[in-house]
């Protein structure tokens, strides 16, 4: 079985969960994923020079725990965040659970051509860059003509 399909079904399984128990997890003060999608990101898209670029948040995750792939128009973004310290006192209890621990792979479907041999990447202080240049149309644009019948 190829990984995408694996962690194709592992979301569509995250997913019907989700639904089936609702806010019961909210409700009891154990947050669930707050969007469903992490880590977050913002993609834009530049135009001097033409990229696309995309922001993710990853505080707390090594640079060396993080891959980077292009594939056409998507971009792969997948790691590892590591669990909290090492054992717990006896008899911690908590309140909020809100920090996303363990493996991620996020999909980042770009809108535009891009040159992926040409992406660069900066990881600082927690928040990973990404700069993928666009395709550009080297044919100029061309007005077409409409055929139809002649007026009378």
């Amino acid at each position: 079985m190829p990984d995408g399909d694996l962690f194709a079904n592992f979301d569509r399984m995250r997913r019907e969960m989700d639904e089936l128990f609702g806010d019961a997890f909210e409700r009891s003060g154990l947050s669930r994923r707050r969007s469903g999608r992490w880590p977050p990101v913002d993609v834009a898209y530049a135009s001097d020079p033409p990229r696309a670029v995309v922001t993710a948040e990853l505080a707390g995750v090594q640079a060396s725990e993080i891959a980077l792939q292009i594939e056409g128009r998507k971009l792969i973004l997948a790691g590892r965040r590591a669990p909290a310290s090492p054992a717990s006192p006896e008899g911690e209890v908590y309140q909020q659970v809100e920090i996303e621990r363990g493996a991620f792979r996020r999909l980042i479907e770009l809108r535009a051509d891009v040159h992926g041999d040409q992406a660069r990447a900066q990881y600082q202080d927690g928040m990973l860059r990404v700069e993928i240049p666009l395709v550009q149309s080297s044919a100029p644009a061309r007005a077409v003509p409409i055929e139809g019948p002649e007026p009378r």
